[in-house]
């Protein structure tokens, strides 16, 4: 009993410090914003405190994800219905993922070592200090895995087993904590005989890492795999990983990211989404297809804000089916194919996250590419109400009388959260405010309106709404952590100029190459999270894009509404799954229910692609 209670005490002390890391990152940069605009002056070491605090919510969230079995992955093996097969390989990927985290732990350590010096202070502490939380994070993620693999008794020794093969794994790194660099002969020949093994048997593990993806495994082990074995089997040192790691996690851009995330949480944890259908349905409700107005430009608005269409789908899809199905009177397979097709429309909208990361992937101007996402985001939203009108009309959907008062009543109640994203565009476009800053500005804003004018969150429920953004900061950033490893790899080795070289001596012209490109990132875009597909997939494309003559916001609004396209085609389309959990419907008829949806998008998606004045027009307009 004292045990279990010591136990809980310390995952009470963990959550505490995220949370902590969490709030901190929210008013930090805030505060550095208060101090520049109406002081002229600064935080002390405020830049650096934010993005060494990312670092701390990074691994600190990703324990706790661990700990939650939520870390994003494809996990196809939940749809297996033998339920012995499914333990086995549930047990096999948690074997897996023992293995590679532990070598994870051991790089960090070294890296802390060799990597860091004991003279950069960050503030009053150490930088050391805090890159201590990387072994320490991913020790406890060994730790929680080993714990959670599913095995019966008399296999509860192979978790052990996997971690003293991931410590073997490590010799290298390990030696260089005893020795520093001026290591011993044996020390090199152990490294030599796993870096032989790693060219001998390279493809191999990367197909059994890409089959151990599907089985379940989380997304960013398998990433971080495929990493390590990429750059020892280059002779070179795999505690790199760790070093990009760090440099993922301190890259300030990258904070913005729970921000928005948390701000969505708040959005979607309130009844925001409940007083915007009410505003748009009294504002649209009178005309043909009103209903369907205000379903695709609600979800647009959720989608810009949480960067991920799931969120939007598991917040907003109740509420929405209802008002569609039971009380709009559109058929239920109608209302699940819109529904699931909206989720994603929003990724082209600022502030979408997605938009952010391509800038920062890419060095392409932010603004640039929001400029460039905005008319092919309209044609999308456009497109997506023409057809809904259509059957509105073709199908006798009753409409509902126009009422001046209760649409201003309505308006009012949910003027707060309309006006948001024109604020933050505001304050960043008009160069008032930073990245970082219109993050922490939206979330301080979506928390004093939620919890303060509106009340529908309490303020000691504030601590629930941590609880359930967590897992998702957890589990993005600890893919987006590993992806910079094999992002490093893969730039290191010129591997994006020899494919663009290869590519352009197979494929002269450029419109085939488009359509391949759009095929391609179909398939990434079912199999992919957006995020790390954004950090992988995206830096192959850039010289292929310029030796194609692409221009790069072009080429930046291709993949993004790829992307749109991907979740929703089957068979393994992300929103398919999640709506399907949403509306207790068979995969298959979710999947049905949404073609004439897919084929709209796919059809924007190549009028996209083959006209690009359509990414590039506003552009001429912003220096």
């Amino acid at each position: 009993m004292q045990k279990k209670s010591g136990m809980d005490l310390l995952w009470t002390i963990e959550r505490a410090f995220c949370y902590f890391s969490l709030a901190c990152l929210v008013f930090l940069p805030a505060a550095e914003a208060v101090m520049r605009v109406f002081f002229h002056s600064r935080v002390p070491s405020s830049p650096e405190l934010i993005a060494h605090l990312l670092l701390v919510l990074g691994l600190l969230s990703g324990m706790s994800t661990t700990k939650q079995g939520d870390h994003l992955s494809i996990g196809l093996i939940h749809y297996f219905h033998d339920e012995k097969l499914k333990g086995r390989i549930a047990a096999a990927t948690g074997l897996l993922s023992v293995f590679i985290v532990t070598i994870f732990a051991w790089c960090s350590a070294s890296f802390i070592k060799i990597g860091l010096s004991p003279w950069l202070i960050i503030g009053f502490i150490p930088d050391q200090i805090f890159a201590l939380v990387m072994p320490i994070g991913y020790g406890v993620m060994v730790f929680r895995f080993a714990r959670m693999t599913p095995l019966n008794r008399k296999l509860r020794f192979l978790p052990v087993l996997a971690i003293l093969l991931g410590t073997l794994c490590s010799l290298p790194v390990i030696f260089k904590l005893i020795w520093d660099f001026n290591l011993p002969d044996f020390a090199y020949t152990i490294n030599d005989g796993l870096t032989n093994f790693a060219v001998s048997f390279g493809t191999p593990v990367f197909i059994l890492l890409i089959l151990a993806a599907f089985a379940g495994t989380p997304l960013f082990v398998v990433i971080g795999g495929m990493a390590l074995v990429l750059i020892q089997g280059s002779w070179g040192e795999i505690d790199v990983v760790s070093n990009q790691v760090y440099t993922a996690l301190t890259a300030n851009n990258m904070v913005a990211i729970p921000l928005f995330t948390l701000a969505g949480f708040i959005l979607s944890e309130s009844r925001a989404g409940e007083r915007l259908v009410l505003t748009f349905r009294s504002l649209f409700g009178w005309l043909p297809g009103g209903l369907i107005i205000a379903t695709v430009i609600i979800c647009a608005f959720f989608t810009s804000f949480t960067g991920a269409s799931g969120v939007t789908i598991l917040a907003l899809g109740g509420i929405l089916y209802t008002v569609l199905s039971e009380r709009g009177g559109y058929s239920p397979k109608f209302s699940i194919g819109l529904l699931t097709a909206s989720g994603s429309i929003g990724l082209l909208f600022p502030p979408s996250l997605a938009i952010f990361l391509v800038g920062a992937t890419t060095f392409t101007n932010t603004v640039h590419l929001f400029l460039g996402g905005l008319i092919p985001g309209l044609i999308l939203v456009f497109a997506t109400i023409i057809f809904g009108v259509v059957i509105s009309v073709k199908t006798k959907v009753p409409v509902e009388s126009f009422n001046l008062k209760k649409a201003g009543s309505a308006l009012k109640n949910s003027l707060l959260e309309i006006l948001l994203p024109f604020l933050l565009i505001a304050g960043y476009f008009s160069g008032v405010l930073s990245l970082v800053e219109i993050g922490s500005a939206a979330a301080i804003y979506i928390f004093v309106a939620e919890v303060f004018v509106y009340k529908d969150i309490k303020l000691s429920e504030i601590v629930q709404v941590f609880k359930r953004a967590i897992p998702i900061i957890g589990g993005i950033l600890s893919i987006l952590a590993l992806s910079q490893a094999l992002s490093y790899y893969i730039v290191d080795t010129q591997a994006p100029y020899h494919f663009a070289q290869w590519m352009q001596r197979a494929i002269s012209s450029k419109y085939l190459f488009l359509l391949i490109l759009n095929l391609a990132l179909l398939v990434v875009g079912c199999l992919m999270d957006i995020f790390s597909a954004t950090l992988i997939v995206l830096p192959l494309l850039l010289p292929l894009g310029a030796a194609y003559g692409i221009d790069p916001v072009h080429l930046g609004i291709i993949f993004l509404i790829n992307m749109e396209a991907g979740f929703i085609t089957p068979p393994v389309g992300l929103n398919l799954f999640l709506a399907s959990y949403r509306f207790k419907r068979p995969f298959l008829e979710t999947a049905r229910y949404i073609l004439p949806f897919l084929i709209i998008q796919l059809a924007v998606v190549f009028l996209v692609t083959y006209i690009p004045v359509l990414s590039t027009y506003l552009t001429r307009f912003s220096s």
